[in-house]
């Protein structure tokens, strides 16, 4: 089926009067693009990411619009007329079906991490290299295995694995570090996400490499906020994983010394270019050694102990 994207110009102080105007003409599904709540959304969530690309800043630069889909058929250019005719001219595109479900899909190819990983998307076939996979689902929550923080961790890991070895993943996502972690055989694994989506995610991903919940958990809340969490979280660990934003990561290292065993080691990812200082000053306020760094583009890692 083909779709019809419809772009209207708005004033900000006018889109909740033209959304309303529009679903009495029969459109519904409103996607609102502004510039004010976009600024207003990134300056209140800095807990999320520290680097914010140029170009999506762009996209939203004196953008105030709404956006709806209508159904390329007699019933949806009737909608659309009325729409053209209540504001003149509109921005409009014609979209298919299979725009929005797989073509996606073709950005997504087997990725080699490290010396022994290779991370496969679902539909991809297993190369035949030699190499361990680690199989996901891109589309269903961040952590991929394409971006440098998650390439380094996955990395900085490997030597660490072993059938004694017990991780805790702060800030799971996807699940793929940990994951990663137990393909490479580790005992198991705990991890922990804000997102309450993580949990089921993390365990869909850990279902595609054959791992149930006698060997991975995942749980789903604020490690800082919540000490009722991070006591069922429990200690011992010998790896602890934080690939997640320095705005995280300072106050997080506060704690994370009280999961991990006696010679346990701490690696933490998401560290943008002009950060690492701060974020080694602090690591190092709370008892960390660090002994190896890494960086790649514009991101570091640390591994500490």
């Amino acid at each position: 089926m083909r779709w019809i994207e419809v772009s209207v110009d708005t004033p900000a102080e006018l889109i909740d009067e033209r959304c309303q105007q529009m679903a009495d003409m029969g459109a519904d599904g409103f996607v609102i693009e502004n510039e004010a709540d976009f600024q207003n959304f990134l300056e209140n969530n800095h807990q999320y990411w520290d680097y914010v690309d140029d170009e999506l800043e762009q996209k939203f630069a004196g953008v105030s619009r709404i956006k709806c889909y209508l159904s390329d058929d007699a019933d949806g250019k009737a909608i659309l007329a009325k729409i053209r005719g209540a504001y003149g001219a509109v921005q409009t595109a014609f979209i298919e079906d299979s725009d929005w479900e797989n073509n996606w899909r073709e950005y997504y190819k087997p990725i080699e991490v490290g010396e022994k990983l290779v991370v496969v998307p679902e539909w991809e076939e297993i190369p035949a290299d030699g190499r361990q996979p680690l199989r996901l689902d891109p589309g269903l929550i961040f952590g991929t295995g394409s971006h440098a923080t998650t390439r380094m961790c996955l990395a900085a890991l490997e030597k660490y694995c072993s059938p004694e070895t017990t991780v805790l993943d702060l800030g799971c996502g996807s699940g793929i570090l940990g994951i990663g972690s137990l393909v490479l055989g580790c005992r198991n694994c705990v991890g922990c996400d804000i997102d309450p989506k993580a949990p089921d995610v993390a365990m869909s991903n850990a279902a595609l490499n054959g791992i149930g919940s006698d060997r991975f958990r995942v749980y789903a809340g604020d490690i800082i906020g919540d000490a009722s969490l991070r006591r069922e979280l429990g200690s011992g660990y010998q790896l602890v994983l934080a690939n997640i934003v320095s705005d995280v990561i300072i106050p997080l290292s506060g704690y994370v010394r009280q999961f991990m065993a006696e010679g346990a080691v701490f690696i933490c990812s998401g560290i943008i270019e002009g950060r690492q200082d701060e974020v080694s000053a602090v690591l190092q306020k709370n008892g960390f050694e660090i002994i190896a760094h890494y960086c790649e583009e514009e991101w570091h890692c640390f591994e500490c102990r």
